[in-house]
């Protein structure tokens, strides 16, 4: 296992991953109310992938790695990449840029995902340098034949009280879905602290953050929601799962949603609640 730190590791396998979609069944709530969830989950999800390409690219070319769950509560390091891009770095010119190019025919990642298109970074500064800021761009960027756009800005805030490091990420993106299926859009503000393991920069798997902030979309039909971190995300670079924190979704004239990640260390447990009513449930 390669452990490496790059100029955007500390925000790869941080993105909030919304997981209410698995226990829409037992709280037998209605379409309105699902739909947000699931294309709000689409957008966490590709946003972050991106991000993760990104960063890998940046410290390893084309034979970088990814986070991802291995079936236990440990995460580990995968390819993804494969042999599905050609990765293009340029550190000469400024600002510094990477281009990451899928080709213009899908080519399906060893994630099953199929990708095509470009995605393309620039950074002004070392990662750890406050007001170091990375912008992520797509030219003709498609996952799954779903098309990705707008913008991904990471900006290093310098060291808060504590004196630990904290990046403000913000997407401003839409995800035009395939088969006419509509647009999401979808804005996101997230505030990450880096809480752990910042003096150990070879050895990602000792880092932990804590992330606050909130989102807002529309879904492909038109539904407005938003969605607020009500008690910070606690997150453990060793382990897959939020440790702890809470999350509420709420659709537009729909009932709020709550997920509670708990106390009890790494694991898929987590509690659910609407309409007064709480849930455990395991998430996948």
């Amino acid at each position: 296992m390669q452990k490496r730190q790059s100029i955007l590791i500390a925000l790869a396998a941080c993105a909030l991953i919304t997981s209410f979609v698995a226990c829409k069944k037992d709280a037998k709530t209605g379409d309105s109310e699902i739909t947000p969830a699931q294309d709000n989950n689409m957008a966490e999800t590709n946003y972050n992938d991106v991000n993760t390409m990104v960063d890998a690219s940046a410290t390893l070319g084309t034979n970088f790695s990814f986070r991802t769950e291995t079936g236990a509560n440990v995460a580990r390091i995968e390819d993804v990449l494969g042999a599905c891009g050609t990765v293009t770095v340029d550190t000469v010119n400024s600002p510094r840029k990477i281009t990451i190019d899928f080709g213009a025919s899908n080519c399906v990642g060893s994630d099953l995902r199929k990708r095509r298109g470009k995605i393309i970074a620039t950074w002004t500064g070392k990662y750890r340098d406050a007001g170091t800021v990375i912008s992520i761009t797509f030219d003709n960027y498609f996952v799954n034949d779903n098309q990705i756009l707008g913008t991904h800005k990471t900006t290093n805030m310098g060291l808060n009280n504590a004196s630990h490091l904290v990046y403000k990420v913000e997407v401003n993106g839409s995800i035009i879905k395939a088969n006419n299926g509509g647009t999401i859009l979808w804005s996101s503000t997230r505030q990450r602290e880096w809480v752990a393991g910042a003096n150990t920069p070879l050895n990602i798997l000792d880092d932990t953050y804590s992330i606050t902030g909130s989102a807002n979309g529309t879904t492909a039909a038109g539904n407005a929601y938003t969605i607020n971190i009500t008690q910070p995300l606690v997150r453990k670079m060793l382990c897959y799962w939020f440790e702890s924190g809470k999350i509420e979704l709420t659709p537009a004239g729909g009932l709020t949603w709550a997920l509670d990640y708990g106390n009890s260390g790494c694991d898929a447990k987590a509690t659910f609640s609407v309409a007064g009513k709480s849930y455990d449930i395991l998430l996948f």
